[in-house]
């Protein structure tokens, strides 16, 4: 994969990969280890999201990260801030330095807005029921976690089927056979 990525011509100068799906499908993995492949940084998703802000958090993106670097400019971003794990407070500024290849991870950073600005981009999936169980036991210590989780799930499903988010794909990874606890 990281060789057809390479071979994949930059968009205004830059190079960036989409790293998407839904929750608990094995993205921030993948993502890892396409960075390390490609001596690429990562800019996560979850710097933007929260629990009661499913998709609208997408403005703040597109201005201070991705049409930054599709000037040929750093991006420098406020992050989310995760010790408000049920609100969406934001918390520190983050700079990313323009690179030649950039990862984007996480859910929606592929989304329809994005034809024609990413240059590559992966789905990643599994079951339902192997996500939920991913982020029961990766988000242990919260209470009303799995309400959250299911009504996200809900929200993942009606956005990316009005998106066409996976249909877009240049490459669909499946991780289903790495069971609850094992990652791609």
């Amino acid at each position: 994969m990281a060789v057809s990525i390479s071979e994949r011509a930059p968009i205004n100068g830059i190079r960036i990969v989409g790293v998407d799906g839904r929750s608990g499908a094995g993205k921030s993995f993948l993502a890892a280890r396409l960075s390390r492949l490609l001596a690429a940084p990562i800019i996560e998703i979850d710097d933007f999201v929260s629990w009661d802000c499913f998709a609208g958090w997408w403005p703040r993106f597109d201005e201070q990260v991705l049409s930054p670097l599709l000037a040929g400019r750093d991006a420098t971003y406020q992050a989310r801030d995760w010790t408000d794990w049920y609100g969406s407070t934001l918390g520190g500024w983050k700079t990313q330095q323009w690179s030649p290849t950039i990862i984007f991870e996480g859910v929606t950073c592929t989304r329809r807005e994005t034809i024609g600005r990413v240059a590559y981009a992966i789905w990643v999936e599994a079951p339902a029921e192997t996500r939920l169980a991913r982020g029961m036991a990766r988000d242990t210590r919260f209470p009303g976690k799995e309400d959250l989780w299911k009504q996200w799930m809900r929200e993942e499903d009606e956005f990316f089927s009005a998106d066409g988010t996976r249909e877009r794909a240049d490459r669909i990874v499946d991780t289903s056979a790495f069971g609850i606890n094992a990652s791609p």
